[in-house]
């Protein structure tokens, strides 16, 4: 049992942000139906490379989700949606502002429907001001918040991040902590609660560490100029057959330690100097002595205890066999319904006295549909009918 059991999520979302937010809600023990269009498809649904009927990817955002397909244009989908709302009182969504309105599924009638119901609406830009229409990706997020600006080398373009910065930390997470937020107000005064998560809003707050800088004094976070931008020698650096090592030896028992490491003690007054050019002369030291060893040479000297804050930048396939990975269980086998199993990366986060649960992994659309709206108190004749009138793409199997 997880440590959200019995929570219920209704999950009209697709693509990164929401499948990620209501996914960890499900490893955390949430039942979360995903509302799917029969006709609209999820991109990530077939994103190589495919495992069985659906991609690797989908299989792991819509893990332990059932799905409902539904035509919501139709009248008779939000006469589901009404009385499913009923018992699943948090809702996600992800459409721009005002077309769960025109569905007639927007929050206010919802909650004539339900008063306690909790609804979280994720977008790019918000429910108000100027871009609140535009459409929008990562990286349009990240550029908007000013974060991109001052992540790049010196007179070179910024960089696309390997991972969705925004989408994840800008649009996943800020969702759990603002719906388990409302949940626990719920719990104290019985009110529902409206959620509007901005992903710009979300990364802007991000610029933490340098955008109180420009706000309290004016000073403007360019490339290459910031402590932890390039701008002093916590950096990558290049070894010797074209791998990297981390270096992020800030503290000054860690710097002198990486000075030991590189053969020349005395360097720590260059390492911990705030002169700018002083740190660009240590840093050329550095790059030059790292680039004297090969990485598996690198990675013997750094497995001896060696503690300052250097560790090498690892490909997927080698972090995913690390010890400290393996250690921590971060990768587990989740069943599929059809059989079999897949890999997928865990539910971070470790709780005494819950585990995560991984019941099955994403699932073709509609799979569950005749499954829930049994539980949501229609009978067969009334879901035969729903299926002749087309509202789940095509009549379901009994």
């Amino acid at each position: 049992m997880g440590i959200l059991n019995g929570l219920k999520v209704l999950d009209f979302t697709t693509l990164l942000p929401g499948p990620f937010a209501t996914m960890m809600l499900a490893d955390m023990g949430a039942d979360v139906i995903k509302v799917e269009s029969p006709d609209r498809v999820d991109l990530t649904k077939h994103l190589e490379p495919m495992d069985g009927e659906v991609s690797a990817l989908f299989g792991q955002l819509q893990r332990s989700k059932r799905s409902l397909a539904l035509d919501l244009k139709q009248a008779e989908a939000r006469e589901v949606i009404y009385q499913l709302v009923r018992e699943y009182d948090i809702v996600v969504e992800q459409f721009r502002p005002g077309v769960m309105e025109k569905l007639g599924i927007g929050y206010e009638k919802l909650k004539e429907i339900n008063p306690k119901v909790i609804y979280c609406s994720i977008t790019g830009y918000g429910q108000t001001g100027p871009l609140r229409d535009r459409a929008g990706h990562d990286n349009n997020y990240l550029a908007i918040s000013g974060a991109a600006s001052y992540s790049a080398r010196k007179n070179e373009p910024p960089v696309p991040a390997g991972i969705q910065v925004a989408d994840l930390a800008g649009g996943s997470l800020p969702s759990v902590i603002g719906i388990l937020s409302a949940v626990y107000h719920r719990e104290k005064t019985g009110e529902g609660q409206y959620i509007d998560i901005s992903m710009t809003d979300a990364v802007f707050s991000l610029n933490a560490m340098y955008g109180t800088g420009y706000l309290a004094g004016g000073r403007e976070p360019e490339p290459e100029s910031e402590m932890l931008n390039g701008g002093s020698f916590y950096d990558y650096y290049e070894t010797l057959d074209h791998r990297y090592l981390s270096v992020g030896s800030l503290e000054p028992q860690f710097q002198a330690k990486l000075c030991q490491l590189i053969g020349d003690s005395n360097l720590v007054k260059l390492s911990s100097s705030q002169k700018l050019e002083e740190q660009d002369a240590f840093k050329r030291i550095l790059a030059e002595a790292i680039k004297q060893k090969s990485f598996e040479e690198w990675l013997t000297i750094l497995g001896d205890g060696f503690d300052s804050c250097v560790e090498p930048v690892l490909k997927f396939s080698e972090a995913v066999n690390h010890p400290q990975i393996q250690e921590r269980n971060l990768v587990v086998s989740v069943p599929k319904l059809q059989g079999g199993s897949q890999k997928q990366i865990a539910f971070p986060i470790k709780f005494s006295t819950q585990s995560a649960e991984y019941q099955f992994t994403g699932v073709q659309t509609g799979t569950h549909s005749e499954e829930i709206l049994k539980e949501a108190g229609f009978d067969l004749r009334a879901i035969e009918e729903f299926a002749d009138k087309g509202i789940f793409g095509r009549k379901i199997k009994n």
